[in-house]
């Protein structure tokens, strides 16, 4: 089970709760407007990463070898689709974990990213080899 899912709720009602003792009803008014405000500006940023997605095919990046590059352990999946501006091609089985999604680029390489519980844990990147023979035909 994810901790997070424990602690976050409970860090909610703590604030609210020294809000009210610090300042009464007024300090609950402002822990909760600061609250909105924080997941407002969460679910903003999910919408305009979301919107910018939609206007790409699924699993394509611009250069996979400088994604390739830029990942790193432990973000989580919005922050990779918020570097492809693409949402990942899924090569893993439905609601199967680990989560797999592949992105690819122009030159057909390809960047297979693993996602243990929506965080990354490895990926890894694939460049086609070039056939010297196809070259040497035309």
């Amino acid at each position: 089970m994810n901790l997070r899912n424990i602690l976050v709720p409970l860090g909610a009602v703590a604030l609210i709760g020294f809000g009210f003792y610090a300042y009464s009803w007024a300090g609950v008014a402002a822990v909760v407007g600061g609250l909105l405000m924080w997941g407002l500006l969460h679910f903003t940023r999910l919408m305009s990463v979301m919107q910018k997605a939609a206007k790409r095919p699924i699993g394509y990046v611009g250069s996979a070898v400088m994604l390739n590059a830029r990942l790193a352990k432990g973000v989580n999946l919005m922050h990779v689709v918020a570097m492809t501006q693409a949402l990942g091609e899924r090569v893993s089985a439905e609601n199967a974990e680990p989560e797999v999604y592949r992105w690819t680029d122009g030159t057909h390489s390809h960047v297979t990213c693993e996602f243990q519980h929506g965080k990354l844990v490895a990926w890894t990147l694939v460049r086609p080899q070039d056939n010297p023979a196809a070259e040497g035909a035309g």
